[in-house]
């Protein structure tokens, strides 16, 4: 069985993405494979989840190895378990820039495309087979092309991202402007998380000239909920950091709507 996962935190690409290509490896390709995830949703992925009538994947912490997986939606091995290169890994598909620091077994299916979003490359790689996407597995594309591109505010946003979301909109009968304030409200709901999860998460580590970052990210149509927290969450970023093996902590606040960032 082929686990298909994307990064650690995952958001709603990278839950979507797992979903999407282990329908396509099941439906289409004939290859037995399970999504699954390296952590708990983010509430927008939670609510896509629920929305689409999808049960949430199972939450696994490593790899054995030589188990058979292929990764969406990131290709930095900070980001993914901590056995991952001792699992046989099949394939990747992403849209971030090439990390380097995996191995595999063997040569492997590398796409990687300056795309705003991982399931849009899926839909590519499908062809003329994307058509044969039961609704709920459309209703995850979208949600995923939705999220990635903020709505196609994100700069780095494309015409193809644009193109296939509203494609996908169109076949789902659904107006992206209802559907996607739906989604930035379940993310924008962040009341129930400590200081320690809102900063992990939307989150990942990087290494600048041997220092080490955890930068987490908060997209929300209600920035002033979190920055009302500021002062306990900058509190708690020595602790995290501690305990993550990092060295700094930072923390944008993304403003959908005003299309800015605070830190």
């Amino acid at each position: 069985m082929i686990k298909v996962f994307g990064h650690k935190a995952p958001d709603t690409d990278s839950t979507g993405s797992a979903i999407i290509w282990a329908w396509y490896l099941n439906e289409i390709k004939g290859q037995a494979a399970e999504p699954v995830l390296l952590g708990e949703p983010n509430t927008e992925a939670a609510f896509v989840l629920k929305h689409w009538k999808f049960d949430q994947p199972v939450t696994i912490s490593d790899v054995a190895d030589s188990a058979q997986v292929i990764i969406v939606d990131t290709n930095n091995p900070a980001e993914l378990p901590h056995n991952i290169n001792n699992a046989n890994i099949i394939e990747i598909i992403d849209h971030h820039k090439l990390v380097g620091g995996l191995e595999t077994k063997g040569p492997i299916s590398v796409t990687i495309q300056p795309l705003a979003c991982t399931a849009t490359i899926m839909h590519k790689l499908m062809g003329d087979n994307a058509s044969l996407m039961p609704n709920p597995i459309k209703g995850l594309m979208l949600s995923c092309i939705l999220s990635d591109t903020l709505e196609f505010r994100s700069p780095t946003t494309t015409t193809q991202d644009q193109t296939i979301a509203k494609m996908l909109a169109a076949d789902l009968g659904i107006s992206i402007p209802e559907y996607a304030a739906q989604m930035f409200a379940a993310k924008s709901d962040v009341s129930a998380f400590s200081d320690a999860e809102l900063l992990r998460m939307d989150s990942k580590e990087y290494a600048v000239e041997g220092v080490k970052f955890r930068v987490s990210v908060l997209e929300t149509t209600s920035p002033q909920m979190v920055l009302d927290r500021k002062a306990s969450l900058m509190a708690a970023m020595p602790s995290v950091a501690t305990e993550d093996g990092v060295d700094h902590v930072l923390l944008f606040v993304i403003d959908i709507l005003n299309e800015e960032a605070r830190c």
